[in-house]
């Protein structure tokens, strides 16, 4: 069984090709996460969960949710990750995740996909060219993780120092919680109260208030309210204005891939 969150798509669709290759369920947490549904997840086969790497580390709010799940049948587990460059410690808590849930870890794979955190002002979007070439590399990478995950075999990654893990461990739930805010967000005279950005906040952290989004005070920076809205409207305080905004669908479909 294959298991993805993702925000703007980059997730879905290294899960959904592998899934595809596997011949494999695809299950989308994103509902039951916004429902707080725990009930158990039986699998024949060997997990597979993919997700987004926020702050160098596997998201918060993800890893709270799937410790909150009694996986059943298949004992075996992987993980996939896509990040702008840098997975951090994901390997490492991959580990303590499976061991803590009596899963036998078998390794984690990072696909290198293209950048969607617009709110910042540390570096810019990603070019065009690089986004089709993140996106073309990674594609062509599914091949060989879909086998070795066939024959079980162990996924190999770079080696996380214990320096990182030193650094991240304490600083990933700091940065969350002090600077993964959603205070600064706001809509343009653009919006047109659509509710798409309130649909899909996977915190339920935006209502409408006269047609507006109100963002509370549960967020995680996934960007999809600010990616998905049709019209533009939302902004990051000043640090989002004239950027352009990412979704994996304008470059590919999310469809099934023949591997």
């Amino acid at each position: 069984m294959v298991l993805y969150f993702s925000g703007t798509g980059n997730t879905e669709y290294i899960a959904k090709m592998i899934a595809e290759g596997l011949g494999d369920e695809c299950v989308d947490l994103f509902d039951r996460i916004r429902t707080n549904d725990t009930s158990p997840l039986y699998s024949e086969k060997t997990y597979v969960i993919c997700a987004p790497i926020y702050v160098c580390a596997l998201p918060i709010f993800l890893m709270k949710y799937l410790k909150s799940i009694e996986f059943q049948g298949n004992n075996k587990v992987y993980f996939v990750v896509t990040s702008g460059g840098y997975c951090g410690s994901a390997k490492v808590q991959g580990k303590f995740f499976a061991r803590k849930k009596n899963l036998k870890f078998l390794g984690c794979a990072e696909f290198v996909m293209p950048r969607n955190y617009v709110a910042n002002d540390r570096y810019e979007m990603d070019s065009e060219e690089l986004i089709h070439s993140k996106i073309s590399k990674s594609t062509a990478k599914v091949k060989e993780v879909v086998k070795a995950i066939k024959n079980e075999k162990k996924l190999k990654s770079r080696h996380v120092w214990l320096f990182e893990i030193l650094i991240i461990t304490p600083f990933a739930p700091l940065w969350t919680k002090y600077k993964l805010v959603a205070k600064d967000f706001y809509s343009t005279e653009s919006c047109v109260g659509c509710g798409i950005c309130k649909k899909v906040c996977p915190l339920n952290n935006i209502e409408l208030v006269d047609k507006r989004p109100k963002w509370g005070g549960s967020c995680t920076h996934c960007m999809a309210c600010i990616s998905k809205c049709p019209k533009k409207a939302i902004e990051y305080g000043n640090k989002t204005q004239g950027k352009p905004r990412y979704l994996l669908k304008n470059y590919v479909p999310l469809r099934k891939v023949k591997l």
